[in-house]
């Protein structure tokens, strides 16, 4: 163990490496749902490092580019379901270029971190330790750039219905990301280094598996409970439905009645739920209050709005006396689907895609909290789920609760509501807090803070959800720590790669 190799070989040659990184990919989508066999992630992330040890930047950025590409048009294959492959395809190309490119670095590290010392813990921990960092680097920088990031991919979402999950909730979902890839890369270390059989050499990965299987949540406080309604319309409010007049908020409307009479806190409608701005709608707005005053209770509803000639994906507190002066506008607009960055460029592309999106959405800065009676409610509209800085700021101005909107109609029959709700799952469990997932067209569930699921209503199906939902206060440590623990990962990686370059071109 101490005469370490100065550089490493490729482990796999490329006619090898390659189809590894395709089988890699192909296990990854499995982890995440329809399939959702999350112990997959685990051999996937040891296939796609397996194929990076010892190659070039040349021969990762391929590597790179199969895994990606593969793995990113299997897993949103949904966004093909009305407008074609070319958006499809140019998601998944840029998404696993980009991919590709950050993997470069992982391929580095294996060629420089050795080089920094021939003790044996620079290779089964130094390494793998730099090896995790840099594969949350790269999720963070995915998950920001271009236009805002797509993290949708990160390893720890994965876990949603694993025993792994609890610990988010002390590190975040970045935190879980790392602790998953250095349990592989120092596994596969110890097999290259043939120390398996020593005992003090397995201290380390029993430690990472005890804390990955055996933490418990970190606890937060019980504040009491409140009764909320989630209505599922199932109404015609995808972006290519055939609709009449009044139909969404109709359809709404209809699942609705059955809880007239019941006792409710709160009445919320998914995202879409209205067919156009209440606020310029006298019509809209006397059918709003007339649900609000025959629930007994204040409606969250979701439409376009319109504000000093600038459009907004806008969810409302509406109260029975028809105001509604609590409203929080989407953060993150989702980007040639709620918006057209560099229109210009793009329309010359692709005229007639382009030309689907008639209307630009701006990004909200209004609170993402409101109140009510006394209940801070936490909100996160459509995909601002997997955007962590939507869901802390939800933590941070004290909501007891989070109630994520959505409307799915424009991907029915797809995985892509399933992952959703997986996200929403381990946003509970990160949070601590309980979460009411609404979508327009399902699935729709109450979760608990642990993760597991209160009440459901399947995809396609109107129907509402009534429950004495649990409140929670006080911040976990995957709240608190989650962005610093980001921060750490991604500038210390970047760090320890620099070292190991300067370390190896020692003579």
């Amino acid at each position: 163990m101490s005469d370490l190799p100065a550089r490493q070989r490729p482990l796999l040659p490329l006619s090898l490496a390659l189809p590894a990184s395709a089988a890699a990919a192909l296990l990854m989508d499995l982890s995440y749902p329809d399939a959702a066999v999350w112990a997959f992630a685990f051999p996937a992330t040891a296939l796609l490092l397996v194929s990076l040890i010892g190659r070039r930047a040349g021969g990762a950025l391929l590597v790179g580019a199969v895994y990606g590409i593969l793995f990113f048009a299997l897993l949103v294959s949904w966004t093909s379901r009305y407008l074609g492959p070319i958006p499809w395809g140019a998601l998944s190309v840029l998404e696993g270029m980009l991919t590709a490119a950050a993997l470069i670095l992982i391929a580095l590290a294996y060629r420089w971190i050795p080089r920094v010392s021939s003790r044996p813990a620079v290779r089964l921990l130094m390494l793998p330790a730099v090896v995790a960092a840099l594969w949350v680097g790269r999720e963070l920088f995915v998950g920001t750039w271009p236009y805002g990031g797509f993290p949708w991919a990160r390893l720890g979402m994965t876990q949603a219905e694993s025993p792994l999950a609890p610990v988010t909730s002390w590190v975040g979902v970045s935190g879980l990301s790392f602790l998953m890839v250095f349990l592989v890369a120092m596994l596969i270390e110890m097999v290259r280094l043939r120390v398996w059989r020593r005992p003090t050499a397995l201290i380390a990965p029993v430690v990472v598996v005890v804390v990955l299987l055996l933490t418990p949540l970190f606890p937060t406080a019980d504040s009491g409970s409140m009764r909320i309604a989630a209505v599922q319309g199932n109404g015609p409010s995808g972006y290519f439905d055939q609709r009449e007049q009044y139909s969404i908020i109709q359809a709404q409307t209809d699942a609705t009645e059955p809880l007239y009479g019941e006792d409710v806190d709160l009445l919320v409608w998914p995202e879409g739920s209205l067919d156009r701005d209440p606020f310029r709608s006298d019509t809209l707005a006397r059918r709003m209050s007339l649900v609000a005053t025959r629930i007994g209770a204040p409606l969250l509803a979701n439409a376009p709005t319109e504000r000093t000639g600038l459009y907004y994906n806008t969810s409302m507190l509406w109260q029975q006396d028809g105001t509604a002066e609590q409203i929080h506008d989407k953060r993150h607009p989702v980007p040639f689907g709620e918006y057209v960055p560099d229109r210009p460029f793009y329309n010359a592309l692709a005229p007639d895609l382009i030309g689907l999106i008639q209307r630009d959405y701006t990004p909200g800065s209004n609170s993402p909290v409101i109140d009510v009676d006394g209940v801070a409610v936490g909100l996160a509209i459509c995909f601002d789920v997997i955007y962590d800085d939507v869901i802390y700021d939800d933590l941070a101005q004290g909501a007891e609760v989070l109630v994520l909107q959505t409307n799915n109609a424009d991907f029915r029959g797809t995985d892509e509501n399933l992952q959703q709700l997986a996200f929403a799952r381990m946003r509970a469990i990160e949070t601590g807090r309980s979460v009411v997932n609404i979508s327009t067209v399902g699935t729709s569930q109450v979760i608990r803070p642990d993760g597991s699921t209160v009440s459901s209503l399947d995809a396609g199906k109107a129907g509402a959800l009534l429950e004495d939902v649990e409140l929670r206060s006080g911040l976990t440590a995957g709240v608190v720590l989650g962005p610093w623990i980001q921060q750490v990962l991604l500038w210390g990686g970047i760090g320890a790669l620099l070292f190991g370059w300067l370390r190896a071109r020692r003579p």
